[in-house]
């Protein structure tokens, strides 16, 4: 698979393993330890994780002893700092719960030192193991087609704007593209050509940046697959010289000046990764203030374990008023459209 212009140069690197030989044989030393001591199971797939099993693996194997080191193998495996929240590290009490959320490709042992040595000898599975700490699935979804209902509304959209000069998009937190394509193949049905529509994707992780511009996704093949799949008739088109993706920190400022159309913003909104209010608050602010006159501003969640409750559909709304948007339903989620001059419709 050939990558697309202007793609990224490659974010991701292959440390020397002379860098961890003392932490890696220290890790050994603990895991030798708590293989013949702990009376509880070791790390298995499917194990339900007891208090024991938890304490047993803390006791013998503590999870900062793992986490330090891995964050430190992160660090010298990419060319930007690494955003550690998203890996199986972060949160996890002990090893034996990180262990459960790792790839199952990576619970072939319980010995967290060898599969460390594995990482730092084969490159394939660097790349692999690398991406999927960074790009999991439970944060990107299938990809394509969360969001039926509203791009319903955004085909809609096309066909009744796409036709008054260039239609400039934005899609931000992009994560590894596939909405930015929805975007294009939208377009593409209500007959839009290349040359009519500009789209940006902005996502903070140069990784995820890499992997939309490319469509790679080397730890999902199967995903990566359907990925190409779906767009290379648009490819074929011309399509991609007309998206371009840059890693843009939405709580930073010195965005990159924009004036859209459309700004989507799904998945992000009171999720995991943005919550706290004046946060939220300072993002939407920024999205309505990178629309034209009458641009409109989407947004769209499927957020698990109770982010929703903390950022109800309402509240959403409430944030986009304030931001000077009036505020309608565009399928799932919230939409804002700015006013046009004079205060009209």
């Amino acid at each position: 698979m050939d990558p697309l212009p202007s793609a990224h140069l490659n974010p991701l690197k292959l440390p020397q393993p002379s860098l961890f030989t003392r932490s890696q044989d220290r890790l050994q030393r603990l895991f030798k330890i708590y293989a013949a001591t702990s009376p509880a199971p070791l790390p298995s797939s499917g194990l339900r994780i007891s208090r024991e099993i938890r304490y047993q693996s803390e006791l013998y194997l503590p999870i900062d002893e793992i986490r330090r080191l891995f964050y430190r193998y992160y660090r010298a495996s990419l060319h930007h700092a690494p955003f550690v929240v998203s890996t199986p590290f972060h949160e996890a009490l002990s090893w034996a719960d990180c262990f459960l959320q790792l790839p199952d490709w990576c619970q072939l042992t319980a010995d967290p030192a060898h599969l460390f040595k594995r990482l730092l000898s084969d490159a394939e599975l660097h790349e692999r193991f690398i991406y999927a700490s960074f790009l999991p699935s439970r944060y990107n979804g299938p990809g394509f087609d969360r969001y039926p209902a509203q791009q319903a509304w955004v085909k809609g959209w096309f066909a009744e704007t796409g036709r008054q000069g260039l239609v400039r998009c934005l899609d931000a937190a992009c994560g590894s593209g596939e909405g930015s394509w929805e975007l294009i193949e939208a377009a593409e049905h209500a007959g839009l050509t290349p040359g009519q529509v500009q789209l940006e994707g902005w996502t903070l992780d140069p990784l995820e940046v890499y992997a939309a511009q490319n469509r790679y996704l080397p730890h999902l093949p199967q995903r990566q697959t359907a990925y190409v799949r779906r767009t290379d008739s648009l490819v074929g088109q011309g399509w991609q010289h007309r998206l371009q993706f840059r890693a843009v920190d939405l709580l930073c400022e010195g965005w990159p000046a924009g004036s859209y159309d459309l700004v989507l913003c799904n998945g992000l909104l009171g999720g995991p990764m943005l919550h706290e209010p004046a946060a939220v608050r300072q993002v939407v602010a920024g999205l309505a203030a990178q629309l034209k006159p009458g641009g409109w501003l989407l947004a769209a969640n499927r957020f698990h374990g109770g982010w929703v409750k903390q950022l109800t559909g309402e509240q959403l709304a409430d944030l986009f008023r304030q931001s000077g948007l009036e505020v309608e339903q565009a399928g799932e989620g919230v939409a804002g459209r700015r006013q046009v001059s004079g205060g009209s419709t």
